[in-house]
């Protein structure tokens, strides 16, 4: 049997994005940065949010280098409204958002107390919601957008050692599909991804937290990840070109849905 045919880094799909202006947060490595990659290979120009700027810049005159595209780097701290308000304002004609920011952290409900908990929201539920209301604004008052919001699939699997997550994502679940579900009147898409694992540094250290729960030894996460599909967690990039195809008008009539993409995890009835 043939292999699977992939889009790999040095392809493009051509989905005529060639010009539009694409603003994504957590650009700075992992999905984000796979994102800023997957959007630059296709013409995009791109507008890059993070809290530390050295690592975005450097990611910016890459992708202007490789692909002669516009690129500049934003630092924000999406928890504080008035950046993320000054964020919100150079990106007002920005044609795609990508809610991409979090750091929530792994544990159960009595290892999440209530500072750690609205912290975390504080970047990933409220900081979504509150960048696409401002976004939203410009685009309905265009006629024209798209806003792609990077989840998690422990919104639909509910896991009680990621039960701040798994709270979290589930709103941004019901937020997307809501918004999402009446935006076209506006000339406005609204759509979720939603990974399983993925290779980043971020599952290295929830995996670490599950394997100390679980085995008292956190080195031997590894032994989590090995029933994963095909042996290992999705790549970054396998989730930032369903971004690009979501963001393009071959997905013109995709709206108020949220993409899970898990290798088929959460369809397992194990």
């Amino acid at each position: 049997m043939a292999p699977i045919a992939t889009i790999g880094p040095e392809n493009t799909m051509d989905l005529d994005l060639t010009g539009r202006t694409v603003l994504i947060t957590g650009a700075s490595k992992g999905i984000g940065a796979a994102a800023a990659e997957a959007f630059a290979q296709e013409g995009c120009h791109l507008i890059l949010a993070v809290r530390s700027g050295e690592a975005l810049e450097a990611l910016c005159q890459r992708l202007r280098s490789a692909h002669q595209i516009q690129a500049r780097a934003v630092p924000t701290d999406l928890r504080d409204p008035v950046q993320l308000a000054a964020l919100a304002e150079a990106g007002r004609d920005a044609d795609v958002l990508v809610n991409n920011a979090g750091d929530i952290p792994g544990g159960a409900l009595e290892a999440v107390d209530e500072a750690r908990w609205r912290h975390a929201w504080e970047l990933k539920v409220f900081g979504y919601i509150n960048l696409t209301r401002a976004i939203y604004a410009h685009m309905k008052a265009r006629g024209s957008g798209v806003i792609i919001n990077d989840i998690g699939a422990a919104g639909e699997r509910m896991d009680a050692g990621y039960i701040a997550g798994s709270t979290g994502n589930a709103a941004l679940y019901a937020f997307t599909r809501a918004l999402g579900g009446k935006s076209l009147k506006d000339g406005v898409r609204v759509v979720g991804v939603s990974p399983g694992p993925v290779e980043t540094d971020r599952i290295v250290t929830l995996m670490q937290t599950a394997a100390e729960r679980r085995f008292g030894d956190a080195s031997r996460y590894p032994e989590l990840m090995a029933n994963y599909p095909l042996g290992r967690p999705a790549k970054p990039r396998e989730i930032a070109d369903m971004m690009a195809f979501l963001a393009s008008d071959r997905s013109a009539y995709t709206t108020g849905v949220v993409v899970t993409i898990d290798g088929g995890i959460g369809a397992s009835p194990g």
